[in-house]
């Protein structure tokens, strides 16, 4: 026992075990330094001596490895999470992803999961959070969204050592099913209907670019005039429109009582536009003829409509603007796509399924996949997954390739009994 209780010095750098008069086994493990710049040591104590070594062997690869907990009063994950957001996250990323992040945060993380200290955060506490989400009726991407956001911040407390593991890597999200509703492109027939009605309409082109080209909104609403060359039919792609986001304008001693977005004095706190974060994205695409006409069209009507505002006419060289200039706003021009589908009378849908139209016409066409890609703006990596999402094959061609496998293996003639019935004028 004399034996037991003598301390054992070790060189600087190594661990010291030693035997207490508490009857315990203790170790001092070296961490490294404070940010005082004084050396740091892990204090642990255990009844056995083997069970002291394996935890001093398991904290030391910690440290070497440099994912031990640094010194200091612990991160709640609440603490973390509000400060990553805010210190780490929102200068490097774009504003749509800072607000997906915010949202998942504030929303269901904080509340969720913000009391446990984020060194001792275990996968379970997230899975139960991601089952709550869900009884209270979050869909199961809200929920991939607020895993998506804890495994990034989480990821880089454990590269700063605020943490030895990363709970949400270990985590298991909620199955995401796949959506009941099968997105159907819209007929030609349909494109026909709204061709007829957008022509009456400002802004007429907007929508064609959508339904024969696949813009985005985004990259559709950013659009310049010194981004299209009418004359050598082709435009590019290279900055988003972004939607606003606004402050309050009026003073703390007369407050408008508002929300900031309808605030009298309201200001801006957003930029309008970003440029295309991949290369991918910057492209360029070309001008159907009858979309440059259109184009064209537009251009003189828009130079008439500023010369009736005048001095009301807000300067930019957007080539989709308010009626007195000004780049449009996305939920404006959301709302108008609603409306446009009720005048053409064609069935609803989202904006984006303009996108998966356009898509599939090009697929129709024949238009080699790489061409596809360029004009979808697709990234070469994933672009056969996007393929396999956007590409609609329609019936009628199934049904094409149905009869020439029976002519092939049943020497069956390319006819069906529908056809059949056609022919016998039934």
């Amino acid at each position: 026992m004399e034996e037991q209780k003598k301390r054992t010095r070790r060189a600087n750098g190594e661990s010291a075990i030693y035997f207490g008069k508490d009857e315990r086994w203790h170790a001092r493990v070296p961490m490294g330094h404070k940010d005082d710049g004084t050396p740091y040591r892990r204090h642990l104590t255990r009844p056995t001596r083997k069970e002291l070594v394996d935890e001093v062997r398991r904290l030391e690869k910690q440290r070497d490895e440099g994912s031990a907990r640094q010194p200091g009063k612990p991160w709640t994950v609440e603490k973390w999470l509000l400060h990553w957001i805010e210190n780490i996250a929102k200068p490097v990323v774009s504003e749509n992803t800072y607000d997906g992040y915010e949202v998942a945060v504030r929303v269901h993380l904080v509340p969720g999961v913000g009391k446990h200290r984020i060194d001792r955060l275990e996968p379970e506490h997230l899975e139960s959070l991601y089952r709550r989400m869900q009884k209270a009726g979050s869909k199961a991407g809200t929920a991939h969204q607020a895993h998506r956001t804890a495994r990034t911040a989480l990821g880089e407390a454990v590269r700063r050592g605020h943490a030895s593991k990363n709970a949400a890597a270990l985590a298991k999200p909620p199955r995401m099913e796949e959506d009941e509703t099968e997105v159907e492109p819209y007929s030609v027939e349909e494109v026909q209907r709204l061709l007829l009605e957008v022509n009456k309409r400002r802004n007429s082109a907007r929508w064609m670019l959508a339904l024969a080209l696949g813009l985005r909104q985004g990259e559709t609403l950013g659009l310049r005039w010194e981004d299209v060359d009418l004359d050598n039919e082709y435009l590019k792609l290279r900055r988003n429109r972004l939607r606003p986001r606004y402050a309050h304008g009026c003073s703390d001693s007369a407050p408008c009582g508002r929300k900031a977005g309808y605030c009298p004095d309201r200001v801006q706190t957003r930029r309008e536009t970003k440029n295309t974060k991949s290369r991918a994205g910057r492209r360029a695409v070309p001008l159907p003829g009858p979309l440059v006409a259109m184009l064209r069209s537009h251009q003189d009507e828009q130079e008439r409509e500023r010369k009736i505002a005048g001095d009301l006419w807000s300067k930019s060289d957007y080539v989709f603007t308010k009626p007195l200039g000004g780049p449009l706003s996305p939920n404006t021009d959301y709302h108008d796509w609603k409306r446009l589908l009720e005048d053409a009378a064609v069935r609803e849908g989202r904006l984006h399924d303009a996108r998966h139209t356009a898509g599939t016409v090009l697929m129709l066409l024949g238009v080699p996949d790489r061409v596809i890609d360029q004009i979808m703006g697709w990234e070469p990596g994933g672009a056969a997954r996007m393929r396999v999402r956007y590409l609609h094959v329609p019936d009628h061609l199934l049904k094409e390739v149905a009869r020439k496998i029976g002519a092939a293996i049943w020497g069956a003639p390319e006819t069906t009994a529908v056809d059949k019935n056609q022919d016998n004028g039934s």
